[in-house]
């Protein structure tokens, strides 16, 4: 259950983090109350998945699922950079976060 509330926690880190353009600042109150309800659940489902996970797996998987998603967010809905080596770069992070998953000794739970 605990990869699970950390997927979670990661979904709404991405909603948080694009949120933020969207608030110029906070100076626009609702994209900025989204963002910052998005901010609360994303810690929340994130201390959850902290209970059982290691901190430091729990942590890096959620802000390295967190950046993945936002960079492809980026590139739709800002037109970022598609550039190969910004891809593959993304590649590495996936690659990273499957990693800490498979090897963190938590795999089944």
């Amino acid at each position: 259950m605990a990869w699970i509330y950390l997927m979670i926690a990661a979904t709404f880190e991405m909603g948080w983090a694009i949120g933020l353009k969207y608030t110029e600042g906070f100076s626009k109150l609702w994209p900025s109350v989204l963002t910052v309800a998005a901010m609360i659940v994303s810690f929340q489902f994130l201390a959850l998945a902290m209970k059982t996970l290691p901190i430091g797996t729990a942590y890096a998987v959620w802000t390295g699922t967190g950046a993945v998603g936002v960079a492809i967010l980026g590139m739709f809905l800002f037109g970022e950079s598609r550039e190969m080596a910004r891809i593959f770069s993304i590649v590495l992070i996936v690659a990273g976060v499957v990693g800490l998953k498979v090897f963190s000794g938590q795999a089944t739970a």
